[in-house]
């Protein structure tokens, strides 16, 4: 019997995907739920070294020097995304780097005002994942921005200035609002793992491309960072390998990326992280630990692994830093 999905002998076509609107989702993250930094409390939170990596990122932008924020999704699930905001307006972070959800979960609050479906019960009829506006007009974004050499993130907000009626939340937008401010705002996508990939319209080609030209803008972040500091947020694999292979290129290319400052931020207590560990320990095959913590700095600057909710760490983040470095010129002009 002829399967009308195989039009390549062993491939699925995806033409016949059935897609649904947005509106029909329930969704667990609304822009009614986002935290708001000068309104809401900080809850107590507090590690050794918290304050010495506050003065390091002080001293790294006073100095004009980078500092680069990388993050899981859960930063904006979490309702995190106007302390993000807020840092990049006030010239705090000079580079976004994310995973694909990031930037889906980001768009989506931008158009939607809402995120996060309900995975558990979507995926048993397969519904998951396949919401028309997301994959649609996601993939025509990074289509028409590759068309054009744009980077992924970049590619996002030029469509969402293209269509500002689409989008009543753009406020709200991390990556918009860092392509507001000149600072850029990079993701790395691993194929196969977003749910716009399901869509019937996907170029894997277009993506490839777009985050093949992110990869290379965020290379150029990294290989400005001596004295810099790079902060990632829950981004267990995609953040640890990029940055790690972004420093070896740099290295290699003969910038000099030595005394630098990182900080892995996240839920899992690594109990000492800075002692030597074998293949023996689970820990070792956690890859922030050795990929951001330890190797970066093996010969000089420091790096601390602190654990905590990012609902804890981002707004004590926050409160410290604009508290001894209220702004300074924003963009990423000054450090270039």
């Amino acid at each position: 019997m002829e399967d009308k999905n195989v039009k390549i002998p062993g491939q699925l076509d995806f033409s016949n995907i059935k897609t649904y609107p947005v509106s029909r989702r329930k969704n667990l993250v609304t822009i009614d739920n986002m935290a708001v930094p000068s309104r809401d409390p900080i809850p107590d939170w507090d590690q050794n070294g918290f304050d010495e990596l506050i003065d390091r990122m002080v001293k790294a932008r006073q100095n004009g020097r980078a500092v680069i924020w990388s993050m899981g999704a859960h930063v904006i699930k979490n309702g995190l995304s106007r302390y993000v905001i807020e840092l990049i307006k006030r010239g705090l972070i000079t580079h976004i780097s994310g995973n694909g959800a990031c930037s889906i979960h980001d768009f989506e609050l931008a158009f939607n005002g809402g995120t996060s479906e309900d995975v558990p019960t979507a995926i048993e009829d397969g519904s998951f994942g396949m919401w028309e506006e997301t994959g649609r007009w996601m993939n025509e974004a990074i289509q028409q921005g590759a068309a054009e050499s744009l980077g992924y993130g970049e590619s996002l907000a030029v469509y969402i200035d293209k269509h500002p009626e689409r989008f009543p939340y753009k406020e709200d937008c991390i990556f918009y609002q860092a392509y507001k401010n000149d600072v850029p705002a990079t993701y790395h996508i691993a194929l196969g793992t977003d749910i716009i990939h399901q869509h019937p319209i996907v170029d894997f080609g277009a993506i490839g491309k777009a985050s093949g030209i992110d990869f290379h803008k965020y290379c150029y972040s990294v290989s400005r960072m001596d004295e810099g500091v790079f902060l990632n947020f829950g981004s267990a694999v995609i953040g640890a390998e990029v940055f790690l292979k972004a420093l070896s290129i740099a290295r290699n290319l003969g910038y000099p990326t030595y005394h630098i400052t990182t900080a892995n931020f996240d839920l899992i207590d690594l109990g000492d992280y800075r002692a030597k560990i074998g293949y023996d320990d689970p820990h070792y095959y956690y890859r922030p630990r050795k990929n951001i913590v330890n190797r970066p700095n093996s010969m000089g600057g420091k790096g601390w692994h602190f654990c905590g909710d990012h609902k804890q760490t981002i707004p004590n983040l926050y409160k410290r830093l604009t508290e001894k470095l209220p702004e300074v010129e924003h963009g990423v002009k000054d450090y270039l």
